[in-house]
């Protein structure tokens, strides 16, 4: 149980400190590989149409299918990362 405690006492520190560093400097914590757009992808998914699971599932019916097809009807959104 000691060591539990002692650990659960490390985390909190850290914690701790990290939040003062906060404070004091006032910088955000940023990515740095660049994330998708350093792939060479403009976005997630780049499906021009749904895949047959989908198209089944809205032929059955399902209104959580239907919501998801409908990012197929519209213009993609394109996004600048700067």
């Amino acid at each position: 149980m000691e060591t539990i405690l002692l650990t659960f006492g490390f985390f909190i520190a850290v914690i701790f400190a990290m939040s003062i560093g906060f404070i004091i400097k006032g910088k955000t914590i940023k990515g740095s590989c660049g994330g998708i757009t350093a792939l060479g992808m403009k976005k997630m998914c780049d499906c021009e149409e749904p895949c047959d699971n989908l198209k089944e599932k809205v032929a059955q019916g399902d209104e959580q299918a239907k919501a998801e097809m409908a990012r197929f009807n519209k213009e993609p959104q394109f996004y600048e990362v700067k």
